[in-house]
């Protein structure tokens, strides 16, 4: 009998990909930000920031920043996951260093580790001139049968 072996990236698109690819996503319309690109434990986000998302000093509102970031991540790891599967984030860090006032802002998450139950994802959120304006870490608990239909 030949062995088998799984790859841990399914197959086919997961339905939390398809449902962001197809639908509004009602805080990335709020907000104004976009996905891009999602696969292989990686994705893309963007948004043109603009005086909406200023906070009173006039510069570009950290949480801003943490939801392009935190969506980044968040597709990023659903790409890994099988499609009965789900995820919540446990943690979630970020740090700022540069401000930003009007800029289109990119963010890039990646997958550094997946374990079976738990992964690590980190974003750099670059500005258009390329220069590194936030680095994000969040740390996702994947969600199995009844929680997972629950999400």
């Amino acid at each position: 009998m030949a062995e088998t072996t799984t790859s841990t990236l399914p197959q086919a698109v997961h339905p939390l990909i398809e449902r962001a690819r197809t639908s509004t996503v009602p805080v990335a319309a709020l907000i104004g930000f976009a996905v891009d690109e999602i696969g292989d434990g990686r994705a893309v986000a963007s948004l043109e920031s603009g005086p909406q998302h200023a906070n009173p000093m006039g510069t570009l509102h950290g949480g801003i920043l943490c939801d392009l970031a935190d969506a980044a991540m968040g597709m990023a790891f659903v790409s890994t996951l099988a499609a009965e599967e789900s995820f919540t984030t446990i943690a979630l860090n970020i740090n700022f260093f540069r401000p930003v006032w009007q800029t289109r802002l990119r963010a890039e998450a990646r997958v550094v580790n997946r374990g079976k139950n738990v992964g690590y994802i980190e974003c750099n959120v670059t500005d258009q001139d390329a220069k590194l304006v936030a680095r994000a870490s969040s740390t996702c608990v994947v969600l199995r049968g009844e929680q997972a239909r629950a999400r």
